[in-house]
């Protein structure tokens, strides 16, 4: 069994994280990163910028690497997450695919999230 390898985005703006509520089990209605697998011979990075228009209607572009999680947190989920930092280059923002809402919110105000790896991502990212 290969392992499963998803990527995603940590976008900010005036102060607030870009975060999808999921419309999907496992964790139905908690919150997590603009994230999804990636597909076979598709660049991470590219994988993530393209699951972000997907789940938010913005077109961002990847800035830098921020961090590759590694554990398997539900039996459909990946094996490694790579998330990069990215900035939003345009789009409107709309809740598509896996996610039935999206929105900003400030780290001291966040909605209940899905999995360790946004906890993690978003406690790195500092306040």
């Amino acid at each position: 069994a290969d392992p499963k390898v998803a990527a995603g985005v940590l976008v900010e703006q005036n102060g607030r994280v870009l975060l999808t509520r999921r419309v999907m089990e496992p964790k139905r209605g908690y919150w997590t990163l603009p994230a999804g697998f990636v597909d076979a011979y598709e660049d991470p990075a590219t994988a993530a910028e393209r699951e972000c228009l997907e789940e938010t209607g913005l077109v961002v572009k990847v800035d830098s690497l921020m961090d590759v999680i590694s554990g398997r947190e539900h039996p459909s989920g990946a094996d490694i997450i790579i998330i990069y930092r990215a900035s939003i280059i345009s789009g409107e923002l709309q809740a598509g695919d896996d996610a039935d809402r999206v929105g900003f919110f400030l780290r001291d105000n966040l909605p209940p999230l899905a999995f360790h790896s946004t906890q993690k991502i978003l406690g790195d990212a500092g306040g």
